[in-house]
């Protein structure tokens, strides 16, 4: 983990260096993300999440350890070395078990935590910050130190190896964006970082783990960015100037920062310069994806006069969506005439879920097929996807739809690699 430690320490020197975060586990958005590693000659950090992969398998049907084959196999294929990857895992503790008592939870959660730290992961945020049903509304600040304290604990007793790097922080957005319209993101009190720091610390040491805080090498804080289902909330430097200010005083750390999607890339690069070096990214990659594969729906429905031979993509998201509402209807409105906008189109992507059903899956590859069997006519292209004519005309890329498609989500990857690697 030197690479990822290095990084952290150049930007606490004041060196525009860091990291962002792949959160994400399509295998096409994993693939474009390794491809950019390549170009940029830097290392990979791809991060699963609790509900995405857990010791049950996560809504992706992974284990740890199948994640960390999943992606290993990815990089065998694209050649990328395994060394310059690093797996994370994102929110580890009860989030995906927050409906029952504590103690059940945190059980799960210990459980969950040893099972990345076997299967090899080596940057764990510890993020215990959510009430079980048994807790109240809010847990204690000091009660989530505890908690994380355990669960690092854990961690470090099904490792032993002793390279495990840890995020703690409990500042932290609602995974995959807010779900209520936004004006402003407070940003985080610098007192209130500086007591979970001091509290994460002290249960370090109460714990008889308080050698590993010299690699607790982050922690997660709110910048003021944030985006709901359309609209973004853009990063403010000078809302963030005491934070910039406090962390440089703080032995070893830097800031993680969540929901960045969809920023600037000159905010970008302003986040990186005040230390917020760790930025994550899904919704905007897996978005980036949709918008590549509706693109290519709409050349299908013009080069494919046969309705039947189509793939009927959009109508069949739709269709699944609405048979399965489980990871939208909490999110999005229900009803009224606009609430398929929200299912098609909105920042937080929660399409993203349901890629993996088989309907879907069907789908895709019978676009792939269609596009593949006659060539995609550049006056199409230019007109659906004009980002990917320019690079087609470059001799950048060719029109194989698949390559369509990773080059539209490198845009995104790109953004981030320029703010991260200069």
């Amino acid at each position: 983990m030197e690479a990822l430690k290095n990084i952290i320490n150049n930007n606490r020197a004041g060196q525009q260096q860091g990291i962002y975060s792949v959160c994400c586990a399509h295998p096409l958005v994993i693939e474009a993300a390794m491809r950019q590693a390549l170009k940029h000659d830097s290392v990979l950090l791809v991060e699963a999440t609790a509900n995405q992969v857990n010791q049950f398998g996560g809504y992706t049907g992974m284990k740890p350890e199948d994640f960390v084959a999943f992606v290993h196999g990815i990089a065998n294929k694209v050649g990328l070395a395994q060394e310059r990857i690093i797996l994370g895992g994102d929110h580890l503790g009860p989030v995906c078990w927050v409906n029952e008592p504590a103690q059940q939870a945190m059980a799960k959660a210990l459980d969950l935590v040893s099972a990345y730290a076997r299967a090899g992961f080596k940057k764990i945020h510890l993020d215990a910050s959510m009430p079980c049903c048994d807790d109240g509304e809010r847990l204690a600040d000091s009660e989530i130190a505890r908690r994380a304290a355990m669960l690092c604990q854990a961690a470090e007793q099904a490792s032993k190896n002793g390279d495990i790097l840890y995020v703690v922080g409990t500042e932290v957005p609602p995974p995959g964006g807010a779900t209520e319209e936004l004006d402003v993101v407070e940003v985080s009190d610098v007192a209130g970082v500086h007591q979970t720091i001091e509290l994460h610390q002290s249960a370090f040491g109460q714990y008889g783990i308080a050698d590993v805080w010299s690699r607790v090498i982050a922690v997660v804080v709110q910048p003021g960015v944030e985006f709901d289902n359309h609209q973004v909330v853009d990063y403010q430097r000078h809302e963030a100037t005491k934070l910039k200010d406090f962390i440089t005083s703080v032995n070893n750390l830097v800031y993680e920062a969540h929901s960045t999607d969809y920023q600037s890339s000159e905010r970008y690069h302003e986040l990186v310069q005040d230390h917020f070096a760790i930025l994550k990214v899904g919704p905007q990659l897996t978005y980036a994806l949709r918008e590549a594969l509706f693109s290519l729906s709409y050349i299908e429905e013009q080069m494919i006069s046969d309705t039947s031979k189509r793939s009927n993509l959009r109508a069949v998201c739709e269709q699944v969506m609405m048979e399965k509402p489980g990871y939208w209807n909490k999110f999005y409105p229900t009803t009224g005439e606009n609430a398929h906008l929200y299912r098609a189109y909105s920042y937080s992507d929660r399409i993203r879920y349901y890629w993996p059903e088989p309907a879907l899956q069907q789908a895709v590859a019978t676009l792939f097929s269609n596009l593949e069997a006659q060539t995609i006519r550049e006056t199409l292209l230019s007109q659906f996807m004009p980002n990917q004519y320019q690079a087609y005309r470059n001799g950048e890329i060719s029109l194989a739809p698949r390559e369509l498609v990773i080059n539209k989500i490198m845009e995104v990857t790109n953004v981030y690699s320029l703010a991260c690697n200069q």
